[in-house]
């Protein structure tokens, strides 16, 4: 169970926990990602069932507005508890336990884990006159236990809670709508993804066509057609998108995976040719937490002649034409955390990722909208998973995996300029070991002393046989155990592409008894020249485009990297809106205008590159 894999906040209705517990082997899955998940369960079912085996009439109340809830006077909350711990919380249990899981399982009021506070008394319809009841202990969410949350979700495989919750001020259990409760946990906990599963596929235009699913839910809808429950499963999923981080959709029926989506977006439906990228910066996919996103740009893009899939990696991938020459737009997926609410204004969109590098590769998207591939070509277009963290798996399978006569990488260079290379990656795991010493021992060196000069000589190491190097020193763990102490520290170093390759057998990395230098990884860096055919077409597009090119290297390291270890024979730039000093700031920020202008470039480049290979 991963303490910082990306979390999920799902909602159970009871009818599904009840009677299609399949939906426990999709949970399984989420949590064999490397996903935390919390579980928020419904009870009317279960509570319905209670009711039935001990015979008591199930009270409800009939509000002015035509809708019917249940009436939770302080006598009836007793049987209500009951209901999810015998019908709900034990089912689960079963069910995560059957499938290998652990889990941690609660009322919400159960120690004061959730409170919340009474709502004022209620106007309903009895005999047809209008009252007050104000007795019915139904209520609305204060605050939780964040800190107690989070660290169930970092020793449990699933955490599940349900209501009641609990307020202080009546010392007693309140009942609280389910939907609601996991907006608002989702947005206390700063979840990613919110899930609403409910017995029809998502909401339904017509709730007596089971297909008229309403994919898309904008900020300036009206949704005239919703109606009963599926109401306040509106209510919340709009509260979580305008107060959280996470992007939320309705599923079914019954379902998190197999059925219909609406998905809901805290943004105006008149977006245009920017809709994609706003959409695509509103589903968060730190390294490791792709899946969301490639399954949603799956089932999204339907343009005419592409086909589409997941490759084993998790990378996706689109290809339109069938011919010899292939041309690959590769970006990147993943972001580096944390994610933080995405804003739209009139110029354009701020959040996680959106420079680096969601607008770069949802411009390749729409080339293959925009551009006709001709008989003898072939357009590639990949969004790689994982190219934040040095793994870079998704790199590396393409590498593996797939063939191309000329890349563009998706990476902001700005509109005006061409990356033509990256700096590589030299990165050390530097771990020292030593027996616990009193500090004021004669000639006693701390080991965080010890990995200091350690860290010092290796940089002048580097230096003699890289001179343009850049290094800095990007995590430290100390620990002391059992009268031992142990320091790991990880050195970055950027590596130029002049230094070459093969960096690991240049240095030497022994420094003695009690100290290891692994080498975690070795990326070596890569120049591509001017004078191919992928460059010319960039300049021929930038003269159509009244624009001068730029040609720049950057320090970071890209997918051109990887690709380069093998592909070495293969054109390699890079191009795309956004300033990249802004990469993994708080501060990423991408102009509408920059977008539209970079992809007016990127086609003519396209299409020139598809022409010069027809004359070759």
């Amino acid at each position: 169970m991963s303490s910082d894999g990306s979390l999920y906040v799902i909602k159970l209705g009871s009818s599904t926990i009840v009677n299609h517990p399949e939906i426990f082997e999709e949970i399984h899955d989420i949590v064999k990602r490397g996903s935390r998940l919390l579980l928020v369960a419904g009870g009317a079912e279960a509570i319905k069932q209670k009711y039935e085996s001990i015979s008591r009439p199930m009270p409800f109340l009939i509000l002015p507005s035509g809708d019917e809830v249940r009436y939770c006077s302080p006598e009836e909350m007793p049987y209500i508890c009951a209901a999810y711990h015998e019908n709900i919380l034990s089912k689960i249990t079963k069910h995560l336990k059957e499938h290998g899981l652990s889990v941690y399982a609660q009322l919400g009021g159960d120690n004061g884990l959730v409170v919340g506070e009474k709502a004022n008394p209620l106007k309903v319809i009895r005999d047809g006159k209008k009252i007050i009841v104000r007795d019915s202990l139904f209520g609305q969410f204060a605050s939780s236990r964040a800190a107690f949350l989070k660290a169930a979700l970092a020793n449990f495989d699933v955490v599940c809670v349900t209501p009641p919750i609990w307020d202080p001020e009546l010392d007693s259990y309140i009942n609280i709508d389910a939907d609601v409760l996991a907006a608002h946990l989702a947005v206390d906990l700063e979840a990613h993804h919110l899930r609403f599963v409910t017995g029809t596929a998502g909401l339904l235009q017509d709730i007596q066509d089971s297909h008229s699913t309403i994919p898309d839910v904008y900020a300036d809808d009206e949704l005239n057609s919703v109606e009963g429950r599926m109401k306040q499963k509106v209510r919340a999923a709009r509260l979580a998108v305008q107060q959280g981080v996470c992007d939320v959709s309705i599923t079914g029926p019954h379902t998190l995976n197999k059925g219909g989506k609406t998905w809901f977006w805290n943004v105006e439906s008149d977006l245009r040719d920017l809709d994609l990228l706003n959409k695509v910066v509103r589903i968060p996919s730190v390294s490791q937490d792709e899946h969301e996103l490639a399954q949603y740009l799956l089932d999204s893009i339907r343009y005419p002649l592409v086909s589409g899939n997941i490759d084993e990696a998790g990378n996706i991938v689109f290809r339109k034409g069938n011919g010899l020459h292939t041309l690959l737009l590769l970006g990147h997926i993943d972001t580096v955390p944390h994610v933080w609410p995405v804003r739209t204004d009139s110029n354009g969109v701020t959040g996680r990722g959106v420079v680096d590098a969601k607008g770069c590769f949802v411009n390749f998207i729409h080339m293959l909208e925009e551009v006709d591939v001709p008989e003898h070509g072939s357009l590639l277009v990949i969004g790689a998973v994982e190219e934040e963290i040095s793994s870079s798996k998704g790199a590396f399978f393409i590498r593996d995996h797939y063939s191309a006569d000329a890349v563009i990488i998706g990476e902001p260079s700005g509109e005006e300029s061409l990356t033509l290379g990256y700096y590589g990656l030299f990165k050390l795991l530097i771990t020292i070991h030593r027996a616990q010493e009193h500090t004021a021992a004669k000639d006693s060196v701390s080991v965080i002393d010890e990995l200091y000069s350690i860290v010092g000589e290796i940089r002048h190491r580097v230096r003699e046989i890289d001179p343009q190097s850049l290094s800095s020193l990007i995590d430290i763990e100390h620990q002391n155990e059992k009268g031992f102490l142990t320091v790991r520290g990880t050195l970055n170093f950027r590596v130029s592409p002049e230094a070459g390759n093969d960096y690991r057998n240049k240095l030497d990395l022994e420094f003695g008894e009690g100290v290891r230098v692994e080498v975690v990884r070795e990326t070596p860096g890569f120049a591509n020249p001017r004078s191919d055919m992928l460059v010319k077409s960039f300049v021929r597009s930038f003269v159509k485009q009244g624009k001068s090119i730029r040609y720049i290297k950057k320090r970071g390291t890209s997918d051109m990297n990887t690709l380069a270890t093998t592909w070495s024979d293969v054109p390699m730039v890079a191009y795309g809106p956004g300033d990249s000093s802004l990469d993994h700031t708080n501060d990423e920020y991408l102009h509408n205008k920059e977008v539209e202008s970079s992809r007016a470039i990127l086609k003519d480049v396209v299409v020139e590159w598809f022409r010069q290979r027809t004359e070759v």
